[in-house]
């Protein structure tokens, strides 16, 4: 009897350390140097989703973990390594920046772990290096240009100049716009990423090309280094500026301040705005108002979808992290509440989901923020599916 009692004894211990575990995440993005502006605001979001889900996914705490990539490829894959490897966890998630998620992504793949950017998307990840344990919460890098170029197709624009960094993000959002403008693109410049902010001579030189609009891709501080130096180029009402992730919710406050009443009207695409009309955007948008004083970014909306993309799928295998393909199968059918509405992946784990025009304007406040103007589209393939194989 007493050899049965100790034996049961023992499995309740299990049973209960079991439903007492707990899920660990380890979160990588840029908390130093000039991208933690970007960092620092992710942080606040997923901060925000950890209260709304009151640390818990089903009867699991969660342990969250940050990593600081410092902007770098090499320290991006140094911490990644120390999350799967020292630390144990179950998801990976976050990287802004797409060269340091092409370098971290196999420290994390190649070790079974689910691995879920929040923001970078470079082609090979959705094409030929694509994994069946690779997802994403935000889009494919070529996505957001490829409707900039529609836009600029409806508008009758007929040529472009182009300005964007000289690295994985930047070609893809170059060729991202190239693929689908119809006009003619009289000029491209690459500028050396990221310590180039000093645009005079490519401004210069899209001025003289007698371009009808101008196309720019800068994040972050390179964003408010190009801004300031085209209103002082006085080129807005002559070359009409069209965007993408250079102006945000992070820049917007800082170019009213400086008073860059040339950003006003110009437009940009996005899959997400903080007037998207459902009732997980709304308490997102409020809440991180209320707590934080400002409008968030679609970085921080990304990533804030991430902690519930990740809580869905381990309720769905009612905690049971052992339970792979359930888990992996709970992320393909992307059941949670998104702040940007419903959508669907496609085979390669990028998401399939709207596009809008958004416009930046002067709200009733006063404040400066944006709009959608329309819907570009409702969502399509990315044009790296075709070759992923998984």
């Amino acid at each position: 009897m007493k050899k049965f009692w100790g034996a049961a004894l023992g499995a309740l211990m299990v049973s209960g350390a079991l439903q007492a575990g707990e899920v660990k995440i380890g979160f990588v993005s840029t908390l130093s140097t000039g991208g933690a502006v970007i960092g620092n605001d992710i942080k606040k979001a997923v901060d925000l989703a950890m209260e709304h889900i009151g640390g818990k996914m089903g009867d699991l705490d969660v342990n969250l973990m940050y990593s600081d990539d410092g902007f770098k490829p090499e320290t991006g894959k140094q911490v990644t390594d120390k999350l799967v490897k020292q630390d144990g966890v179950d998801f990976v998630a976050g990287y802004i920046w797409s060269h340091v998620l092409l370098a971290s992504r196999k420290s994390a793949l190649d070790n079974g772990k689910f691995l879920i950017s929040t923001n970078a998307g470079p082609g090979p990840v959705a094409g030929k290096l694509c994994n069946k344990n690779f997802f994403t919460t935000s889009w494919q890098n070529d996505q957001g240009p490829e409707a900039m170029g529609e836009v600029l197709n409806q508008k009758g624009v007929k040529s472009l100049y182009i300005i964007a960094p000289n690295y994985a993000a930047g070609k893809g959002m170059v060729a991202g716009v190239k693929r689908t403008f119809k006009g003619e693109v009289l000029g491209t410049d690459m500028t050396k990423w990221p310590t180039q902010l000093d645009f005079s001579a490519e401004l210069a030189k899209a001025k003289a090309s007698g371009a009808e609009g101008l196309f720019v891709f800068y994040p972050g501080k390179a964003g408010g280094a190009f801004m300031k130096q085209y209103q002082q180029s006085g080129l807005k009402s002559s070359l009409p500026l069209y965007t993408a992730f250079t102006i945000d919710a992070l820049s917007l406050p800082k170019f009213q301040a400086a008073g860059f009443t040339d950003v006003i009207g110009s437009q940009f695409t996005g899959h997400w705005d903080p007037n998207l009309d459902n009732a997980q955007n709304k308490r997102f948008v409020a809440d991180f108002k209320a707590k934080y004083g400002s409008y968030p970014s679609p970085y921080a909306a990304q990533s804030y979808d991430s902690i519930f993309l990740i809580k869905s799928a381990v309720e769905a295998v009612n905690g049971n992290l052992e339970d792979k393909d359930g888990i992996r199968a709970a992320l393909e059918a992307v059941n949670y509440p998104s702040v940007r509405g419903k959508y669907t992946l496609n085979t390669n784990h990028i998401p399939m989901q709207p596009w809008y025009l958004r416009e930046v304007v002067v709200g009733d406040d006063g404040v400066w923020t944006t709009k959608i103007v329309k819907t570009i589209h409702e969502g399509r393939a990315d044009n790296y599916a075709k070759d992923c194989k998984m």
